[in-house]
């Protein structure tokens, strides 16, 4: 089965439900809120806000891998 027949069959099939396009919405939103939301909380920006120069990170960065056990 070619790549684009496999597309079709599924856009077709979702097209085809009654509420096809409400759940995938419902899907992308959700999915965009959670990664915002990880993004957010788990992925600070500390190295941007703590370091003026790309060298003081890549010492920084290079001091705490060489420090683990």
């Amino acid at each position: 089965m070619k790549l684009a027949a496999l597309y079709r069959f599924y856009r077709d099939g979702f097209n085809a439900m009654r509420l096809g396009r409400t759940l995938w919405t419902v899907v992308a939103v959700k999915l965009l809120i959670l990664f915002g939301v990880i993004k957010v909380l788990f992925f600070s920006d500390t190295l941007q806000s703590r370091f003026d120069s790309d060298e003081a990170r890549q010492e920084f960065v290079s001091r705490q891998l060489m420090n683990t056990p």
